[in-house]
């Protein structure tokens, strides 16, 4: 039986041409898989055709939306996950979903190799790599830009030379990655590090100097997740859609950041997530009211922890499994409303409430009916600072 590769298919040039590269390298058949994870543009049954227009044996094609907003979108909201404290894992979080649909393909299709497009130089080669041998140790990896020798200018004259059925002479100067979660730029005039974001760098935000009028959103959670907007269920996706719409159009959730990549080089990275900003803004602050003092203070390292794991690609580790549990478990009481107001690039919390919040009015109170017993303050301060005391007065011995 001739052997038979699973290939991430995007349905642009390189992924279209790399069908037949494979197949002439390696002699195997090539299944082509792509993952509707919420980038826009083709109709999954247009890339499908392509496809197999392209060489592909088989095309398997998934409309993975929900499934990534709902199992992958929602865990890093629970987490507030942001890596370098700014980039919400635009990319980091969709390797995964795909990785999971690439085994299920090489699985139904009898497949003993999977390959993708990523370059020896980037994060997106470790997740994807990591991530099958994570689920699947038995499958083998291949990259053919990295291991095939196949370049930009080769897939262009491969293209011409093969007529395939793929837009070659479109020049774009920016590498871009989207979903429904947000949106990376990087390379062209990107790379100089001085140099300012163009406006045709952006889409899924406009300029926030030129705002419309504020927008006012109420967001209501239930164990951390959002399920109304403005008084109107939502599913997950539906949220993430709907902000990104009107925290788009206030420029929300643009990010301009020099990250560390995995394999050790500093990379510029340009990124929108009006939707994420939003929703990690108002998530944040409902942990505030609902969160007890010290499994908040514990967790924001575990979200650090949490979002260097998920970005170096380490979506199945043991740890990120763990900590999965730990997360999940705080969330228990992070329901409520948040209300934020969306202008000029700013979302900003304006109101929080929550039955299940640790706030109480007459212990915060300092009016009438104030419910905190001053009188114990002192006696807490003298037993809280007793350590120290003693420290200082030996000190102070010791230097007499």
């Amino acid at each position: 039986m001739t052997d038979r590769v699973v290939l991430a298919y995007s349905g642009g040039l390189d992924t279209s041409v790399a069908i037949g590269w494979i197949a002439d390298a390696t002699g195997a058949e090539v299944i082509a898989v792509a993952v509707d994870v919420g980038q826009g543009g083709e109709d999954l049954e247009v890339i499908r055709q392509r496809a197999l227009d392209c060489g592909a044996v088989e095309a398997y094609v998934a409309d993975a939306r929900d499934e990534f907003a709902e199992e992958y979108c929602m865990p890093a909201l629970q987490a507030n996950g942001l890596y370098q404290d700014k980039y919400p894992l635009v990319s980091g979080l969709s390797r995964p979903v795909i990785v999971k649909h690439l085994v299920a393909a090489a699985r139904e299709f009898g497949a003993t190799t999977v390959s993708h497009g990523c370059t020896g130089k980037g994060n997106d080669q470790v997740r994807f790599e990591v991530g099958i041998t994570s689920i699947a140790p038995d499958l083998k990896c291949i990259a053919p830009v990295r291991d095939l020798a196949l370049t930009r200018d080769k897939a262009i004259e491969y293209a011409g030379r093969h007529q395939l059925p793929i837009e070659t002479t479109k020049s774009n100067p920016f590498s871009i990655d989207q979903n429904v979660w947000g949106r990376a730029i990087e390379t062209g005039f990107l790379e100089d590090i001085w140099n300012a974001p163009t406006k045709d760098v952006y889409n899924y935000t406009d300029d926030p100097a030129f705002p419309p009028v504020p927008d006012e959103v109420i967001i209501t959670f239930k164990r951390g997740i959002p399920v109304a907007i403005d008084g109107e269920a939502v599913t997950p996706l539906q949220a993430i859609e709907q902000l990104n719409k009107r925290a788009g159009a206030h420029g929300i959730g643009r990010i301009d950041i020099v990250e560390d990549r995995l394999v050790g080089i500093k990379s510029r990275e340009v990124y929108e997530a009006p939707g994420a900003i939003a929703l990690i803004e108002a998530h944040r602050e409902l942990e505030n009211v609902t969160l007890e003092r010290e499994q908040a203070r514990f967790k924001r390292g575990v979200e650090q922890k949490w979002g260097e794991l998920v970005y170096d690609g380490m979506w199945s580790s043991p740890l990120k499994r763990s900590l999965d549990v730990f997360i999940q478990d705080t969330q228990e009481h992070v329901n409520g409303d948040v209300r934020m107001v969306l202008h000029g690039g700013r979302a900003t919390v304006t109101g929080r409430r929550s039955d299940t919040g640790l706030y109480d009015f007459n212990l915060a109170t300092y009016d009438e009916g104030d419910a905190f017993d001053q009188s114990a303050a002192r006696g807490f301060i003298e037993i809280y600072g007793l350590a120290a005391k003693q420290a200082a007065a030996r000190e102070a011995r010791l230097k007499g």
